[in-house]
């Protein structure tokens, strides 16, 4: 396989790990239409690879692959499953440079980002790896003499994944990993502008030796991608949907859960507050926040949308801000000085260049940045700063998903928690403070799944992951939790003769 009629030319270590085309059943297959479509590379808005345009009639055939696969996999011991995901792993970790390479050309992140976002990613094979022999059964005193109560953990069945473009490899590996690791089978839906790295790991999946049917992935356009989804949701013979993605959606995937009572997994919108006190260590804040907002120039779901500076070190926090984000270096994702890669998405550079117009219009200062950039094509913008922001601007109600940070005023604790939580969402909130008390009160008073307390992305493996409110429910990643997402609890009561 090859990128055939491009003009980039990936240079993999291993060509192998290069898959265009579906992955049902163990084999390497064509959507049913004969349709494909065309992989963008952000950095240059060229083609660089195609796909199969996998849609609503090519869902049964996977699910079907998936569910006869389930009635072997879910009898694997659970060391047999830790040792298959640990060959897994091995395997992601060898071939590093080539899917760093892909995800550069899909995704317009930073080599170095890709590389990071690897490391994260087999974080979750690893832990994973350790899960599966985790797994417990309990027992229970009974009330009624001569009885016995206790419970067990099954797989659920075929569940499905749909991941965004983001993060591809860390958003597949951490749904797959717990997936796998409870003995579960899995169909994947990977974003149209990201499939590449999907397959691949499908392909490295097959070496480490999963059984065929256990990992399936489904590319597909934009335009499928809801007809797609939909028949994932609501087929029979699926037990379980786990979704990344935007609010809107995921209400709607929701509400196709809801005929069969799928259990569900929604990782939903951020809107992010970050609130600085002004005891805090400025230094350490600022080396927290840059990475949180401009790493994959903002678009990720945990990032800090909304930055509160308490007044008394308002200017002064924003200068040393303005001189750190003055020093980034924006280009094409391959080039290894690059430190901000361009958007993934074309409307993604409309919605930023709208807001900071907005903020214009609504009194805002640019501090620096502001525009978009003129480079091969790409779709580049600057890593912006914004002062003087107010509530009535759409920076602070919308989620930006750009590099694009703005600075809000405040003057009380009180103050700062009201605005930080006034959204719908409830993912992630930051606060940082050398008060502990304070810090102890803003971890019990903001409204949100995961809260960083002088820390910036504190997402790990180890670490429960998910939000509130509209930023949706269910745990992925952590001990026990995210497992438990993938398994049934079966109580057993047992009545004996001649015991007490």
């Amino acid at each position: 396989m090859g990128e055939a009629n491009s003009t980039i030319n990936l240079n993999l270590k291993n060509p192998d790990l290069f898959r265009d085309q579906a992955y049902v059943n163990g084999k390497w297959v064509e959507a049913k239409s004969g349709k494909r479509f065309d992989i963008i590379d952000p950095g240059s808005n060229q083609k660089f690879a195609s796909c199969p345009d996998m849609a609503a009639q090519d869902v049964d055939d996977a699910v079907k692959a998936a569910h006869e696969a389930f009635q072997v996999f879910r009898t694997f011991t659970p060391r047999t499953r830790a040792d298959l995901l640990a060959k897994f792993d091995a395997l992601i970790r060898e071939h590093k440079d080539d899917l760093a390479t892909i995800l550069v050309y899909e995704t317009g992140k930073p080599l170095v980002e890709a590389y990071g976002e690897i490391e994260y990613a087999a974080s979750f094979t690893r832990w994973f790896t350790g899960e599966a022999e985790r797994v417990q059964g309990t027992t229970f005193p009974a009330a009624i003499p001569g009885r016995r109560i206790f419970t067990i953990k099954q797989p659920l069945g075929v569940t499905a994944a749909l991941v965004p473009w983001n993060f591809p490899i860390a958003m597949v590996l951490r749904k797959a990993g717990a997936a796998l690791a409870a003995g579960c089978t899995m169909v994947a839906k990977p974003s149209p502008e990201t499939p590449l790295s999907a397959l691949t790991l499908a392909y490295l999946a097959e070496k480490a030796g999963y059984p065929k049917g256990v990992f399936n992935v489904l590319p597909t356009t934009l335009a499928n991608t809801p007809s797609l989804s939909e028949a994932l949701c609501k087929h029979p013979l699926v037990k379980k949907v786990s979704f990344t993605g935007s609010t809107r959606v995921g209400k709607i995937l929701a509400a196709h859960c809801a005929d069969g009572l799928k259990k569900l997994t929604l990782e939903l919108g951020g809107n992010c507050p970050f609130v600085v006190f002004d005891d805090a260590n400025l230094d350490q804040t600022i080396d927290a926040l840059m990475p949180l907002k401009f790493r994959h120039a903002g678009q990720a779901c945990i990032t800090a949308n909304r930055v509160y500076v308490q007044r008394g070190i308002y200017d002064k926090f924003a200068d040393l801000l303005a001189e750190k984000t003055r020093q980034i270096r924006v280009g094409h994702g391959i080039d290894k000085n690059t430190t901000m890669g361009p958007l993934t998405v074309p409307t993604g550079l409309d919605k930023v260049a709208g807001q900071v117009e907005d903020a214009k219009k609504n009194g805002g200062t640019i501090l620096t940045g502001g525009n978009r950039i003129n480079l091969n094509n790409g779709y580049f913008f600057e890593p912006t700063i914004i002062t003087n922001a107010s509530q009535s601007m759409k920076i602070a109600s919308e989620e930006t998903f750009g590099p694009v940070l703005a600075l809000f005023p405040f003057d009380t604790e009180e103050e700062a928690v009201k605005l930080a939580n006034d959204t719908s969402m409830g993912l992630a909130s930051y606060c940082f403070t050398k008060n502990v008390d304070r810090m102890w009160r803003m971890f019990e008073n903001l409204e949100a799944g995961m809260i960083g307390l002088n820390s910036g992305n504190s997402s790990a493996a180890e670490s429960p992951f998910g939000g509130i409110k509209d930023s949706g429910f269910g745990k992925e990643s952590g001990k026990d939790v995210a497992i438990n997402e993938y398994l049934i609890t079966k109580t057993g009561t047992l009545t004996l003769e001649g015991q007490y």
